[in-house]
């Protein structure tokens, strides 16, 4: 028995070890991260400055929780003003230096309906509003970006998600890679930001906040960014068509990683932005909120692969309440105890560092303190990812499957009005 203690105890300092390492490269790539933010800032405003014409694509899918405040943000840009002041034209050939696409599979959708609500009050730009059928391929999503791709005026593109919100000047900031010919996507972090929901909700906003910003921050010191986060992604025309158009992302289930993944592939850079924006966290209970979750961590699981199976070994406070309960059971609770407060308060500090100095997270305290949970619950998700490869999306099953690509599982339809996880958010 005392073998199988001391393997408990090795294994929980081994882990301490590892994601040790991994928090001294997360501090590392944060300090990188805060230096090119300040230097991104200390551009903005400077003249000429660099406002070219921009499409917005803005897919949607029925009403959620603070959908109209969401888009609100999206018009209230004070991009025009900018252009305006610079003595440049706002408007040309009838269509604004800025245009806002809206999709969705009907013209009676919800969520399209509030959008032409919201659109009234800014007549100054210029909206469009697709319908684009039912979906003709696995992800519902891409089939709206196709059909915004066919009426967009312009040539670059900024794709985002409904429920994010954004402050004024998000697009300045987002454009201003482009001033590069050779950048071919954009994309930056994001804030989780709970709507709805007790506990869950704000464990998993804190995983957004700090777990996924912590990931990057740390791959940012391995290699370029070669990826885009699906809450904004930026690119230009001919870099989609470079890759096939939306239509060659229609079957994998991670869009968001695919498009940034193809555009560094095609040899032009992929540059994340140092802004950030809020994320709305919609998941109400724990079974949605662990639904999403792990549909998420299977999608990378089957996106990358290598990097998927390594994040086991990046959970802080899972190993060190290993390494407590080994130590306990050898008789030896002070190192218990250290090897556990030391990998709580690890967690702590990465929430500290991330948050305000990355993401610039304004409940810098709730994150400390609700990390280390989530760190748990982020080690119980990664070894969910594993159990199969299946995913609930949009009310249907679907089987995951090398290259992240998705299939529907035959006879997996389920019913949306009676099926308790199928969220608005899933669904999109």
């Amino acid at each position: 028995m005392s073998a199988v203690h001391w393997g408990l105890l090795l294994l929980g300092l081994f882990g301490l070890l590892t994601s040790s390492i991994y928090l001294g490269m997360v501090l590392l790539g944060a300090r990188r991260f805060r230096v090119a933010a300040l230097r991104e800032e200390a551009c903005l405003g400077r003249q000429p400055e660099f406002l070219p014409a921009i499409s917005l694509f803005k897919p949607l899918h029925g009403d959620e929780v603070g959908l109209e405040s969401n888009l609100r943000t999206f018009f209230e840009q004070d991009y025009l003003q900018h252009v305006a002041a610079a003595g440049e034209v706002t408007e040309e050939n009838g269509v604004s230096r800025v245009e806002v696409l809206f999709c969705a599979r009907s013209e009676a959708d919800e969520g399209l309906e509030i959008a032409r609500r919201v659109a009234a009050y800014y007549p100054e730009i210029t909206t469009r509003f697709v319908a684009s059928g039912a979906p003709w391929a696995a992800n519902a999503k891409v089939c709206s970006l196709a059909a915004m791709a066919k009426v967009a005026t312009h040539d670059l593109w900024a794709i985002s998600d409904s429920d994010v919100r954004v402050t004024p000047d998000y697009l300045r900031r987002i454009v201003m890679p482009f001033s590069d010919e050779q950048v071919g996507c954009a994309t930056c972090l994001y804030r989780g930001l709970v709507m709805k929901g007790g506990l869950w909700s704000q464990l998993e906003a804190v995983g957004m906040t700090i777990e996924m910003s912590s990931g990057i921050c740390a791959d940012s010191l391995v290699e370029p960014v070669q990826f885009a986060l699906g809450p904004t992604m930026v690119t230009r025309r001919e870099r989609v068509a470079e890759m096939g158009g939306f239509e060659s992302m229609a079957e994998y289930c991670a869009d968001d990683f695919v498009l940034g993944n193809w555009i560094a592939k095609n040899g032009h850079k992929v540059v994340l932005s140092g802004h950030a924006i809020d994320h709305m966290v919609l998941q109400a209970d724990f079974i949605d909120s662990m639904k999403h979750q792990v549909r998420w961590m299977k999608s990378t699981r089957f996106s990358r692969p290598k990097g998927h199976l390594g994040t086991g070994l990046t959970f802080g406070v899972p190993f060190g309440v290993i390494a407590w309960a080994g130590a306990l059971m050898l008789g030896m609770p002070v190192l218990g105890w250290c090897a556990l407060a030391c990998s709580v308060l690890g967690r702590s500090v990465q929430a500290l560092v991330v948050g305000k100095y990355v993401v610039r997270e304004k409940r810098i305290l709730a994150a400390m303190i609700l990390f280390p949970v989530r760190d748990l619950i982020g080690a119980l998700t990664w070894m969910m990812s594993y159990a199969s490869n299946r995913i609930q999306w949009r009310g249907e099953i679907y089987e995951l499957i090398d290259g992240g690509r998705m299939r529907r599982a035959s006879g997996s339809r389920t019913n949306l009005a009676t099926n308790r996880f199928a969220s608005d958010h899933e669904r999109r």
